[in-house]
């Protein structure tokens, strides 16, 4: 019999009246009954923050790397909790005394920084609502959300001052406030323009001198309207109340209790992912509550490497791209060894593998693989990492895997979105039959799987499939200003998120496809291109893939990133010296990788519809692109659209008078 990871709580029903056909309820095991009651000392962002303040105030809180004279990052400087305190106080009395009131908005525009978490938490002080401008989004998205929430106020770091004043929108802005310190150009550009400008310091000296009293929030307010970047059209405002904040962490604290290994002040967690995403605020707020530590990255991704040898945190996060360059860095450093240690590896590997697969822990699978092969993967993330988590968008089973056997750390797949606070489900540590999934359901939500007839997703079936639909306490309370949008996204008090999911027996779902992305091919056939780009992508000379179909045309094109190394290696066996961007030009290549598509699609039993039939070679990865990515890595699909329509319209000119 199946271990069990949740509880059914209500049966699924078939469709009835134009009503799709819904699967059965799950929650989790720990709310088997009804919901665990919430703590109602902390029942808002503002009280888990004064409490961690009042229990630990001499803890290390915030820390970040000096850029010292001689052009080189310091080693971490903290701030402590009583001292972040003070500064809130001051951050918060200043707002006040720039006349504004409990329930507006205030901007915050940069990159993760410990400014930004006073500024977060100086807004809670007050009553204020707290808007992340999306730091990855560009100037475009940040002018709408100004626009759209009715924004006046900005805390803005030094590096983005230039970009807000450009905004179309600027003007509607009273005051701005920035990280650091602005130069006489920036201040007389705020100023041609209307706005009151700060640097950091003069603006918490100004709070100090003139102390106001606290208006701490209650816990229907809304805490902060975090809009999403979406991957086509404006971004979403997601409203998020202080009970949605406070119910995540006691879900956490509560989720934490099972476990052996728990979670201390000394803990470190570092902090990459923009703080605009709920992923990083939510990990963040858990740490704040704990007393434990966050440090920053100094802001340049490609040095992250140097960060974690000298932050060495016990904590870190990602999206799938991140564990997937851990991945392989470790493949290609192993690819250097001589052949004998790399069978070793192999074997230690595969041995440590089937111990845990047998149920032991990883940290008593094998003692001596970690010793001998597994520390050293470890000391490439600082040496001292704890607990890896995973979120954003599905993780590959390889990667999971590898992760769990090497890291010597407890690793988890999550999945959530930010209109459920960042946690839908969850999965557990050293439970090896979760690879490859999201886990169960977290402790305040509710889930079911909805039919999805176009795409022929049945919850009721052998292999319970659908749309993934949420209900709990940690729901959204709506789209701010969007109630049509709303009311299409929340019926019957069940949030759709828009993804497809799998529901095992067990109550444990994998995220299968993504709604939205389906696309009617001319001959009306619906081909989900998010699922084709997961098949597609196992192909070893290709790095990413984008699939595109057109309702009216009846072939599928794909834009694909080659793997620079594997392309590299068979052009040089073939005698090819081009550089890598080069070598895209090559109708050698092209063929080559047609060749593997078709083989792949072949070996996956696609439908002939669903087989690639022309494609385009991008040399250069689609993240590294202005504007083709989310911050989380998934594909912008409107604006790829426009980057490659020329060369699309051209594909299908081709294809036109080819025999379909």
């Amino acid at each position: 019999m199946k271990k069990m990871f949740a509880v059914k709580v209500e049966e699924g029903r078939e469709g009835r009246d134009g009503l799709p056909s819904v699967g059965p309820v799950y929650r989790n095991l720990l709310a088997h009954h009804h919901f665990p009651p919430i703590d109602p000392h902390l029942s808002t962002a503002w009280e888990i923050f004064r409490a961690s303040v009042e229990k630990y105030p001499g803890n290390r809180m915030l820390g970040w790397r000096p850029f010292l004279d001689h052009k080189k990052w310091g080693p971490y400087a903290w701030k402590t909790y009583e001292e972040v305190y003070g500064e809130t106080l001051c951050a918060g009395s200043a707002l006040r005394a720039q006349g504004i009131q409990p329930g507006a908005r205030v901007g915050i525009y940069g990159s993760n920084c410990p400014q930004w978490i006073v500024a977060m938490e100086a807004c809670s002080s007050q009553s204020l609502i707290c808007v992340p401008l999306y730091d990855t989004l560009g100037p475009g998205a940040v002018d709408f959300i100004i626009d759209h929430a009715d924004i006046d106020f900005v805390f803005v770091q030094d590096k983005k001052v230039k970009e807000l004043l450009r905004c179309k929108h600027a003007r509607r802005l009273r005051s701005m406030v920035c990280f650091t310190s602005m130069t006489e150009e920036e201040k007389d550009g705020a100023a041609s323009v209307g706005l009151k400008s700060y640097s950091w310091n003069d603006f918490v000296r100004m709070g100090k001198e003139n102390p106001s009293d606290l208006l701490p929030p209650q816990p229907f307010n809304i805490c902060t309207i975090m809009y999403t970047s979406g991957t086509s059209g404006n971004p979403k405002g997601v409203i998020l109340t202080h009970e949605n904040i406070s119910t995540c962490i006691r879900g956490v604290d509560i989720f934490m209790e099972q476990f052996e290994d728990k979670m201390t002040v000394n803990d470190v967690y570092i902090s990459f992912l923009p703080l605009a995403h709920i992923l990083d605020r939510m990990i963040e707020e858990y740490f704040f509550h704990k007393g434990a530590s966050v440090g920053y990255y100094h802001g340049d991704i490609s040095e992250i490497q140097d960060d974690l040898m000298e932050l060495k945190p016990t904590f870190l996060a990602g999206v799938p791209r991140v564990f997937e360059r851990v991945h392989e860095g470790v493949l290609k450093a192993l690819e250097e060894l001589n052949p004998v240690r790399r069978k070793i590896f192999g074997m230690l590997y595969n041995y440590k593998l089937n111990w845990m697969k047998r149920g032991y822990k990883q940290k008593h699978a094998s003692p001596i693989a970690d010793l001998l092969a597994f520390r050293k993967v470890k000391a490439r993330l600082g040496g001292r990492i704890r607990l890896i988590v995973s979120g954003g968008a599905p993780l590959g089973s390889e990667v999971e895997e590898f992760l769990r056997v090497t890291s010597c750390a407890f690793v988890l797949q999550g999945y959530g979105l930010t209109e459920t606070c960042g946690l839908t489900s969850l999965g557990f540590p050293d439970e090896m039959c979760l690879i490859g999934t999201v886990g169960s359901a977290f402790v305040y939500n509710e889930i079911r799987l909805e039919e999805v007839p176009e795409m022929g997703y049945y919850p009721l079936g052998d292999r319970p499939r659908g749309e993934i639909c949420v209900r709990g306490k940690m729901a959204f309370a709506g789209y701010y200003k969007n109630p049509e949008l709303t009311r299409e996204t929340i019926r019957d008090g069940w949030f759709h998120t828009g993804d497809i999911g799998e529901m095992s027996e067990n109550g444990v779902i994998t995220i299968i496809d993504r709604k939205k992305n389906l696309i009617k091919l001319s001959q009306g056939e619906y081909v989900a291109v998010e699922y084709l780009e997961k098949v597609y992508c196992v192909s070893p000379t290709i790095e990413d893939i984008w699939v595109y179909g057109d309702s009216f045309k009846s072939m599928l094109i794909a834009v694909v990133v080659p793997h620079e190394e594997n392309t590299v290696k068979w052009a040089r066996q073939n005698g090819h010296q081009d550089s890598f961007s080069g070598l895209c030009s090559l109708n050698q290549l092209q063929e080559l990788i047609l060749q593997e598509l078709r083989s792949t699609a072949e070996r996956n039993k696609l439908r002939g519809f669903e087989h690639i039939k022309a494609i385009i070679l991008e040399p250069q990865p689609f993240e590294l692109q202005a504007d083709l990515m989310t911050p989380t890595l998934k594909k912008k699909r409107d604006q790829l659209l426009k980057r490659y329509k020329g060369e699309i319209e051209g594909l299908y000119e081709k294809l036109s008078g080819v025999k379909r």
